[in-house]
C-alpha cells in the first residue's frame, strides 16, 4: 500500500475535474497553476503510511506523475478546482480539492474506500 500511496500523491493531488472544468483542452490557456508542485498525504483513515510527501507536475491544467512507477490522470479548472485519479497494480484513488495561489489541499480516498485522508500542497520555485 506504501507505494500505491507513492502513486497516488505524487499527484497526489491534487491533482481532479471539480465542476465547470470540463472545457476542452484546447480551449483552455496555460493555467494559472502550472509548474512543479510538492504535496503531502496525510491517511486519516485505514492502514495506509500516516504521511507521505511526494512532487507533481501540473502542465496546461493537467496534472502529470511525477515519476513513471505510476499512472496520473488530472485537471485543474481555471478557479483552482482540482481532481486527480491516480491508478498503480490494479489500484486506484481519488484525489479532489482546490489550489488557490500557490497553496492547495483537499482530500483522497482510495476506490475501494480502504484508506482516506487529506492532502497540503505548495507550488515549488
Amino acid at each position: 500500500m506504501k507505494n500505491f500511496l507513492h502513486s497516488l500523491f505524487a499527484i497526489a493531488f491534487a491533482a481532479l475535474l471539480v465542476g465547470g472544468s470540463s472545457a476542452p483542452s484546447d480551449a483552455i490557456a496555460s493555467g494559472a497553476f502550472d509548474g512543479d508542485w510538492s504535496v503531502v498525504i496525510y491517511t486519516r483513515h485505514g492502514d495506509c503510511d500516516s504521511s507521505l510527501r511526494y512532487s507533481v507536475h501540473i502542465v496546461d491544467n493537467r496534472v502529470i506523475a511525477g515519476e513513471p512507477s505510476y499512472q496520473a490522470a488530472g485537471r485543474v479548472a481555471p478557479n483552482g478546482d482540482i481532481h486527480v485519479v491516480v491508478a498503480e497494480g490494479g489500484q486506484s484513488a481519488n484525489g479532489f480539492g482546490r489550489l488557490v495561489g500557490n497553496n492547495g489541499s483537499g482530500q483522497w480516498r482510495t476506490s475501494t474506500g480502504q484508506c482516506a485522508g487529506n492532502w497540503t500542497a505548495v507550488r515549488r520555485g
